[in-house]
């Protein structure tokens, strides 16, 4: 049973920075692509970032050069790093998982609350 918990969520205010982390349960961390989502109230969900088991990130525009992902594979965990936060990062942030093999993320954990005041 592959089971996600985050951490690291809070309020910043505009520039601050925030690391989110993700524990997981995944016994074959390795083989597994790792992401972030996000999802503000009245927006839709957003994929914020992945990295694949190979090493292979994607971001969204919207954080290109402000977050980055990062995984310890030793301690099956996935990290978030933000950086210049801006009032429009407010959101729940979601950490998915899947196999390398799957076409989606089917694993999902709680959300941890990102909030940034202005």
């Amino acid at each position: 049973q592959v089971e996600l918990a985050e951490s690291g969520g809070g309020s910043v205010q505009t520039g601050g920075s925030l690391r989110l982390s993700c524990r997981t349960s995944i016994y074959n961390f390795n083989d597994f692509n790792m992401g972030w989502f996000r999802q503000a109230p009245g927006r839709e969900r957003e994929e914020v970032a992945r990295l694949g088991r190979e090493g292979q990130t994607t971001y969204a525009d919207s954080v290109k050069g402000r977050f980055s992902i990062s995984r310890d594979n030793a301690k099956r965990t996935l990290y978030l790093q933000m950086d210049s936060l801006k009032p429009e990062d407010t959101a729940m942030y979601y950490c998915v998982a899947k196999e390398w093999w799957s076409h989606e993320f089917r694993y999902w954990g709680q959300g941890t609350q990102v909030t940034v005041s202005s």
